[in-house]
C-alpha cells in the first residue's frame, strides 16, 4: 500500500501538467526576468493609446501602472522593468496565450466566450456600442444606416453586435471590417464609409484627439452593453489576485476617481451611474 501511494504522489509531483503549471506562473516568470510585458492597443484613446510624445498612455494603462506597483509589493522588489508590447485586436488574446505579455491593457469586453481563451480581472469600465459620423453627414442611429456604408474593427463584439442590430432594425447597411480604429477614422475621413462603430468611450476619445472635434458626432444611443476588463493567462489565479486587489483597493479608496477624472473630465464631469455602481460592487474587501 505505502509503494503504491509513494508511486501516485511521485505522478502527481512530476506529472508534466504539473510541472507545466510551475513554470508557467507569471509571478515567478516575472520575478525570474525582472521584467512585466503590457499589451496595450495603439489606437484606442481615452482606454489605451500612444499619446503626442510616443509613449503609451490611457485609463487602462494607468490601471495596469497601479497593478506593476501590486507586483512589485508582492515579489518585495522595486526594479521590475516595463515593457510595453502594442498588439492588435486580432492578436490580442493569443500574445497572452503565447506568453509574449503578461496581462492585457486596453477596451477588452470581458465575455464567456472569450474566458474560454484568457481569464479575466474585476471589471474596469462600461460602455456600448455606437456610431461616429461626420457633422457634414450625420448618423444618428442603427436605422440611419440604411442604404450606407459602417466601417467597424474585426475580430471584436462591436462587429457582431453591429451586425445583430442592423438585422433586428431591418436596415441594410455594408459592414466593412477595418484593422484599428485609426483605420476606421481614416475610412471616415477619406469618405469611404459613412459611419465609423466602436464602444462609445473610444469613439469620444476619438474625436477629443482627432485635432478637430467639432467635424464629428457621435451618435447618443448604444445598441450593446460593453463590460470592460483586463484580460490575462488562464490558470494563474496567484497574478490575476494582485491586479483584483489592486483594482478593489482603487475602489475602495476611491483613487480611482482621480484617475477616471484625468481621462475622463474633459467630457464627462459626472460619473455616469452605471459606472459608479460598478466600482461599488468590485470593491471587494481584503
Amino acid at each position: 500500500m505505502k509503494i503504491l501511494t509513494a508511486f501516485i504522489v511521485s505522478l502527481i509531483v512530476f506529472s508534466p501538467s504539473v510541472l507545466a503549471a510551475e513554470k508557467s506562473s507569471t509571478l515567478k516568470q516575472i520575478e525570474k526576468t525582472g521584467k512585466i510585458r503590457l499589451g496595450y492597443r495603439e489606437s484606442e484613446p481615452p482606454m489605451s493609446f500612444v499619446d503626442e510624445n510616443g509613449n503609451p498612455a490611457g485609463y487602462s494603462i494607468d490601471l495596469c501602472a497601479r497593478i506593476v506597483t501590486g507586483v512589485k509589493a508582492k515579489l518585495g522588489k522595486t526594479d521590475i522593468a516595463v515593457e510595453y508590447v502594442p498588439v492588435s485586436s486580432s492578436t490580442r488574446f493569443s500574445a497572452l496565450a503565447d506568453n509574449k505579455i503578461d496581462i492585457l491593457c486596453g477596451s477588452t469586453t470581458k465575455t464567456l466566450s472569450r474566458a474560454k481563451l484568457v481569464d479575466f480581472t474585476q471589471l474596469t469600465f462600461v460602455t456600448g456600442a455606437s456610431l461616429l459620423s461626420l457633422q457634414s453627414n450625420p448618423v444618428g442611429n442603427i436605422s440611419a444606416l440604411q442604404g450606407k456604408k459602417v466601417a467597424v474593427v474585426k475580430d471584436t463584439t462591436t462587429i457582431e453586435v453591429l451586425r445583430a442590430a442592423l438585422k433586428e432594425a431591418l436596415t441594410d447597411a455594408e459592414v466593412v471590417p477595418v484593422s484599428s480604429a485609426a483605420d476606421g477614422l481614416k475610412a471616415l475621413q477619406d469618405g469611404n464609409v459613412d459611419a465609423y462603430s466602436s464602444d462609445q468611450v473610444v469613439l469620444i476619445g476619438l474625436v477629443l484627439t482627432s485635432g478637430d472635434p467639432k467635424r464629428f458626432v457621435v451618435g447618443r444611443d448604444l445598441f450593446s452593453f460593453e463590460p470592460f476588463a483586463l484580460a490575462v493567462r488562464r490558470n494563474d489565479a496567484d497574478f490575476r489576485l494582485v491586479a483584483d486587489q489592486v483594482l478593489s483597493q482603487l475602489y475602495r479608496s476611491g483613487q480611482v476617481m482621480d484617475i477616471y477624472g484625468r481621462w475622463f473630465g474633459r467630457f464627462s464631469k459626472e460619473i455616469p451611474s452605471a459606472i459608479k455602481a460598478m466600482y461599488v460592487i468590485n470593491s471587494t474587501p481584503e
